[in-house]
């Protein structure tokens, strides 16, 4: 098997990397100004439906990521991962700059959320190729015996870009005025995210194609059932991943003002602290896949979010401290570490090269759009329906156990080549 030479491969893992930062903050911000955007885009009234329908539009984008997986994975497979990471970037620009200057409900009435939603529709098809592309390009980039700790880091872009979409709403929050925040300086992360367009396909259109791509682009690409199998597996391998990222730091800032009566600012401050933390812990746990395999890690943060949630949210809610809640942000942090460490290149390894982008991405970009995009409306819903603030916990338990059952069946493949 051929090896990257280390100093090429360092070189492209950056230039997908970078682009991927840039893509996830642009994705992700809509969530941390979402109380702004249910203020302006729908109809005034009723705060929860309000912000159950900035949620639905928000959820709505993920929809548009196993068609954007697919058309774009497909891409990938036929084209090279370079074309599909191109194309991810371009529409991902575009998107987010639609939302930041879009007229109000106010302004245009209902044309407002409609053309909210196409915008999130686009960012939707764009992170439905984006990812699946940019885990194969980087996981296929590593060298033997360190896809784990390079994989490590498309997770570590992921999270970096959450973290910029916290801090730049955390910092907006406290530097401006809550009536000009609410009136135009919600637009500021959208119009920031306008520099993915140069930034980032001035980062890309230079990478090679990935060693390993480039030995398999003209063979057949195999067996149509196996394909299928490797899929439902990868979904099933999503479930908690993404569960866990869009509860516990995508909706966890509007949870956090809501039932902890904190203001935006401590929020979005408590929840930056946890998402620093993240990106630290990610590469890491990475590293230690490479070591001791990837399985140990993944089943720990599974059985972890089976036990955990419940009395962790008890706590919270009955009066915690503010400095509590930083503590159980770092908490989850490391717990989710212990799957997004390991978890692009374990997700990888389950499928050949050669229909790796299409299948991985497939796979992935629908249990994130049932179970992920879905996942904050799903929650206040629950809590709504039950009464309680404690309600959306047995959806990170329900998660917990499916993806542990599907992991539990996996092989352990660190210490195999990439097939």
């Amino acid at each position: 098997m051929h090896e990257p030479k280390p100093a090429k491969a360092r070189q492209a893992v950056a230039a997908a990397v970078v682009g991927n930062v840039l893509e996830w903050y642009d994705f992700a911000v809509y969530a941390f100004v979402a109380i702004h955007i249910s203020r302006n885009f729908f109809p005034a009234g009723d705060e929860v439906s309000a912000l159950l329908s900035t949620f639905l539009a928000y959820g709505l984008g993920f929809l548009a990521r196993p068609l954007g997986g697919i058309v774009i994975g497909r891409l990938g497979d036929t084209r090279g991962r370079k074309a599909a990471l191109l194309l991810t970037i371009l529409l991902m620009a575009i998107g987010t700059v639609l939302i930041g200057v879009l007229p109000t409900f106010e302004t245009i009435g209902y044309l407002a959320p409609v053309l909210l939603v196409v915008g999130r529709l686009l960012q939707g098809f764009s992170a439905g190729g984006e990812w699946g592309s940019s885990t194969a390009f980087i996981v296929e980039w590593a060298p033997s015996g360190e896809r784990g700790y390079y994989g490590s880091f498309q997770q570590t872009s992921v999270v970096t870009g959450l973290l910029l979409g916290s801090g730049v709403a955390a910092l907006l929050s406290t530097v401006m005025t809550p009536a000009a925040m609410g009136s135009w300086g919600w637009r500021i992360p959208f119009l920031l995210g306008a520099i993915i367009g140069p930034v980032g396909l001035y980062m890309r259109r230079n990478i090679d194609e990935t060693p390993a791509y480039a030995r398999v682009a003209d063979a057949p690409a195999g067996d149509a059932r196996e394909a299928w199998l490797a899929a439902a597996r990868a979904f099933g391998f999503t479930i908690i991943w993404t569960v866990c990222f869009y509860v516990l730091l995508n909706y966890m800032p509007t949870y956090t003002q809501k039932y902890m009566n904190l203001s935006a600012s401590q929020a979005l401050w408590a929840n930056t602290i946890g998402l620093f933390v993240l990106v630290a812990a990610i590469p890491a746990m990475g590293k230690l896949s490479d070591r001791i395999g990837r399985k140990p890690l993944l089943l720990a943060c599974c059985a972890a979010f089976i036990v955990l949630p419940y009395p962790i949210f008890s706590f919270l809610v009955a009066g915690a401290s503010y400095g509590s809640l930083i503590a159980v942000q770092i908490l989850f942090a490391l717990l989710i570490s212990m799957f997004s460490g390991p978890g692009p290149a374990a997700i990888a390894e389950i499928f050949p090269t050669r229909t790796r982008s299409t299948w991985m991405t497939s796979g992935y970009a629908l249990a994130v759009a049932i179970f992920g995009g879905f996942a904050p409306w799903i929650s206040i819903s629950l809590i709504e329906r039950f009464g309680s603030p404690l309600a959306h916990t047995f959806y990170l338990i329900a998660a917990a156990i499916v993806s542990a059952a599907v992991i539990w069946t996996l092989r352990e493949t660190a210490h195999h080549e990439l097939g």
